[in-house]
């Protein structure tokens, strides 16, 4: 008796928890900045480089979009990602980071953000790609890229041509700085994790999602997207305010 040749199971071509986590980080970022411009237009007085409140939700927000960073390049390598699409999204990327940092130039010249969050996820997207065979490995070297900046730090990385390293002696004066060091530890956290889960609880991320949490996993679909809108949104608006007081 013969049997029918087993069918592949497809693999899925949305995460949509992954799609939804990263919707949680773009409505608190939405929010941090939403509450910086409001600091910055004088609507409210915060200290958001000196109060630990603040600071620590920039730390918590960055190392959750990396992670989800981190994740999504596991997946996008379980689905067969190859290289010429991975460059074109690379691209976008890459294209949006300039596109930040002459925005931030035009407000803030002295301050304007050089290497901030997607200038570092587009490097660190390459460099992770790189390393993962690595697989286990990646544990161990992103707790590696974590700590080194706590016991190597040199003048020669303060300089806004080397500071994207991230060995710095003192933290640059920019309104956003994410630098390869300590930050990639936390993509290559991400990637580990996501091959993981990929091996022993695909479920975990393959599952369905409460129909409550669709609108979030809906936005993290489009997170460049609205990454690149809301603040110019809400700057704009806030100026309207101010100039029809």
């Amino acid at each position: 008796m013969r049997y029918p040749a087993a069918v592949p199971t497809p693999k899925p071509t949305r995460f949509d928890r992954l799609d939804a986590l990263r919707g949680v980080a773009i409505v608190w970022m939405a929010a941090f900045h939403f509450s910086f411009d409001l600091n910055h237009f004088g609507f409210t007085h915060q200290s958001f480089n000196t109060d630990p409140f603040w600071l620590r939700q920039r730390v918590c927000i960055v190392s959750l979009f990396l992670f989800c960073a981190g994740l999504g390049q596991a997946l996008a390598l379980y689905q067969g990602q190859g290289w010429p699409r991975f460059w074109r999204r690379w691209a976008q990327v890459a294209g949006c980071a300039v596109l930040v940092s002459i925005g931030s130039w035009t407000m803030f010249p002295v301050t304007y953000i050089s290497f901030g969050v997607l200038h570092g996820i587009a490097l660190m997207l390459i460099l992770t790609r790189l390393a993962a065979l690595l697989r286990a490995w990646l544990w161990p070297l992103g707790l590696l890229a974590v700590l080194l900046p706590q016991f190597v730090q040199h003048p020669f990385f303060d300089s806004r041509l080397s500071n994207w390293v991230g060995l710095v002696t003192h933290r640059p004066a920019a309104e956003d700085y994410v630098p390869l060091l300590p930050w990639l530890g936390v993509m290559c956290w991400g990637q580990a994790g996501g091959q993981w889960l990929l091996a022993h609880r695909p479920g975990w991320l393959a599952g369905a999602l409460p129909a409550a949490l669709r609108p979030l996993a809906l936005l993290g679909r489009w997170s460049l997207t609205f990454y690149m809108l809301h603040q110019p949104i809400f700057i704009g608006a806030m100026m309207l305010v101010l100039a029809l007081r």
